[in-house]
């Protein structure tokens, strides 16, 4: 029987850990997951993950080799493989993740933030397939991004380059806050809780009646407003359309500093398709250069699946080995 090529994926979130045992192809063998609140000490959570990867790995059996640990997380850095002040994890200042997973293994072990996981995921599995210039843009409780140049991933000089959900969409005019520290952050208006601020804000200064006036901002999510917009309830649809004209205002900056051929909306916001995708479009194209006009394709993201998460992580291993071939690893590529 042929040998396997396998990488691990693992999704490290505020919450839950998941990881999965991912083939060339993007199919998981193998997954499962850890409660990462239930663990105070950096070093005891990858000792139990690295013994969780390890039991799983063996569920698949001897004709699996593998070839090194992706791993998505808040603030991750790939230079240094360290998670920094992720203010959302259970572990506070500098995280040196990949050191604690080399004290069990040799192979290769890459850490990055999720967007940028995303982002290679999309060019490995995704709908980004031969794209050599384009950018990913998480949509979730926060703002992500992730930008591919001349078919690489960039990281910048200490490995935070792409951080547009911090950049300011109305400098000095926005008193919104943001979990940042900063005021008028682009994810403090585009983001699952970005679109709740938005609505809020249009009831107090509407007296238009809406099915969602009834609910507290606690009670209120995302996928309600969306709800409701479907439903034709007009204050959830501004909330929408502003929502997606912000975006779509800077996007235009992204497509003039990497003139990208696509940008892709990944995460749960952008499941709200035209809602989204049609005044982030038009708001875009609105703002462009002449020179960019028409040429960029704003697309949903092919990775918008459960997994999503864990495939991405995985192909930061496959995109490693391409630009990196000759890298000594392990002999035998098996867990110990």
């Amino acid at each position: 029987m042929a040998t396997k090529q396998l990488a691990v994926g693992i999704d490290i979130g505020g919450t839950n850990t998941i990881f999965g045992l991912v083939d060339r192809d993007g199919n998981i063998l193998a997954e499962d997951r850890l409660i990462t609140t239930h663990y105070d000490e950096p070093g005891i959570f990858v000792a139990t993950l690295y013994e969780k990867i390890k039991i799983a790995g063996q569920k698949i059996g001897a004709s699996a080799e593998l070839m090194g640990f992706g791993i998505g997380a808040p603030m991750g850095n790939i230079n240094k493989g360290t998670i920094e002040y992720a203010a959302g994890l259970p572990w506070k200042g500098i995280v040196p993740l990949a050191d604690l997973f080399h004290k069990f293994t040799d192979l290769p072990v890459l850490v990055t933030n999720d967007a940028n996981a995303a982002a290679v995921g999309e060019m490995i599995y995704g709908g980004a397939q031969g794209m050599k210039n384009f950018v990913v843009i998480t949509l979730g409780t926060g703002l992500g991004s992730g930008f591919v140049i001349d078919g690489k991933l960039v990281y910048g000089h200490d490995g935070f380059a792409g951080e547009i959900g911090h950049t300011a969409i109305k400098p000095g005019q926005s008193n919104r806050d943001c979990g940042c520290g900063k005021k008028g952050c682009l994810e403090t208006y585009v983001s699952a809780t970005g679109l709740k601020r938005t609505l809020l804000k249009i009831m107090a200064d509407s007296i238009q009646p809406s099915e969602l006036r009834k609910y507290s901002f606690d009670e209120l999510d995302a996928e309600m407003i969306y709800d409701a917009a479907k439903r034709g309830d007009n204050l959830a649809l501004r909330a929408f359309q502003h929502t997606g004209r912000m975006l779509g205002f800077k996007l235009a900056d992204v497509v003039a500093y990497t003139n990208p051929e696509a940008i892709f909306l990944f995460g749960g916001l952008a499941l709200a398709k035209d809602l989204i995708f049609e005044p982030a479009k038009e708001y875009m194209e609105e703002n462009l250069l002449s020179i960019y006009k028409g040429k960029v394709k704003l697309l949903e993201s092919e990775l918008s699946t459960q997994n999503a998460a864990v495939m991405g992580a995985s192909s930061l291993i496959w995109s490693h080995y391409l630009y990196q071939p000759k890298i000594n690893t392990r002999q035998d590529g098996k867990l110990q």
